[in-house]
This record gives structure tokens, C-alpha cells and sequence, in this order.
């Protein structure tokens, strides 16, 4: 049974699962799913200022911090206990481009080239880490959401502004990967 789910599970067995969340979240509490509020939530129990932003009854929200420790405990299991020991397997073409880009670390799914200690105070790192966390927070802000709230959550409810954000989520993804990384990749 251990053996089961520590490999990846195929698309059509994670996918339904995943799928299945949102309508359990709203036939079950009338609940939406979405990761980005939680740090809202956070922000409004740790930091009760009189910041209009973060002045609500954050209570009413507390099930959405619970599901995000469950998140983070669910990783750290996952880590810990039932990593899978194989290593990461990506497709040959893929890992002659990084290759030829100096990333030859493909154990995982972060390249220690890339994302690791070493590079946090680099010309790279400060682009990844620090210009990169920016626009996905103030993309998230902006598009009233992360990628898992539209393109599951809203689409699922056929909401159009959830259309929109995940194509543009999508098209800055294709962008980024083509046209951004691999200049990135040469400093």
C-alpha cells in the first residue's frame, strides 16, 4: 500500500481527485478553492493593525488556514516519508538544453544550479527569488487569485475572469520558458 503512493500517480487517478475537491469544497461549506487568500488570513490574525485591507472577520475564513496546514503538513510527509527514490525523470531534450545551459542537476524539480543557497545573494538568484516572487504576488493580487483558484476553482464554476487570468497565466508561462529563461540561464 506504501508503494502505491509514493511514486507520481497518472493524470486521470490525481486529476479527478483534484477535480472532485472543488464541488466536495462547495456542496459541503459553500466554500471556494484557492491558496493566495490564506496569506491574507494570516496577515489579518498575526498583524491586527488598522490596515483596511486586513480589517475583516478572518475567523470566518479559519477552515482555508487549516487546508493550508494540511497542505504543508501533506508536503513534509511527502518529503520525508514517502519520497520516491528514483530520481526525476525528464525527457532527453530537455536535459540537453539545460545542459548546454550549465544545469546538469536534474535529481529534482528545483536544479541546485538554480535554487540553492549559494545563489540567493547572485545576480541569477536575485532575479529568481526576488523579481520572480514579485510578480507572482503581484500577479496573484492582481488577477484576484492564484493559478489553482482560476484555472480550477473558477473554471470549474465557468467563471469568466477565471478564463482570462489562466489563459494569460498560461500564455506568460510559454513566454517566460521560451523567451526569458534561457537569457536568465546565461548569467
Amino acid at each position: 500500500m506504501l508503494d502505491a503512493i509514493k511514486g507520481p500517480w497518472p493524470w486521470y487517478v490525481a486529476g479527478p481527485i483534484i477535480g472532485l475537491t472543488v464541488p466536495a469544497l462547495l456542496l459541503l461549506g459553500n466554500k471556494a478553492f484557492g491558496l493566495s487568500s490564506s496569506l491574507r488570513h494570516i496577515c489579518a490574525a498575526c498583524m491586527p493593525a488598522k490596515i483596511p485591507f486586513f480589517t475583516y472577520d478572518w475567523k470566518k475564513e479559519a477552515w482555508n488556514l487549516f487546508f493550508v496546514g494540511g497542505v504543508v503538513i501533506g508536503a513534509c510527509i511527502a518529503v520525508t516519508l514517502l519520497a520516491d527514490p528514483d530520481p526525476m525523470v525528464i525527457a532527453e531534450p530537455t536535459a540537453g538544453y539545460l545542459a548546454s545551459k550549465g544545469i546538469t542537476d536534474n535529481s529534482g524539480l528545483m536544479p541546485k544550479e538554480i535554487f540553492s543557497w549559494d545563489n540567493v545573494l547572485t545576480v541569477r538568484g536575485f532575479i529568481f527569488f526576488i523579481v520572480g516572487g514579485f510578480f507572482v504576488g503581484f500577479g496573484t493580487r492582481w488577477a484576484g487569485g492564484c493559478t489553482s483558484g482560476h484555472a480550477i476553482s473558477g473554471l470549474s464554476n465557468l467563471q469568466w475572469p477565471s478564463l482570462v487570468a489562466t489563459c494569460c497565466f498560461f500564455g506568460a508561462g510559454i513566454i517566460c520558458t521560451w523567451f526569458i529563461l534561457p537569457y536568465l540561464l546565461t548569467l
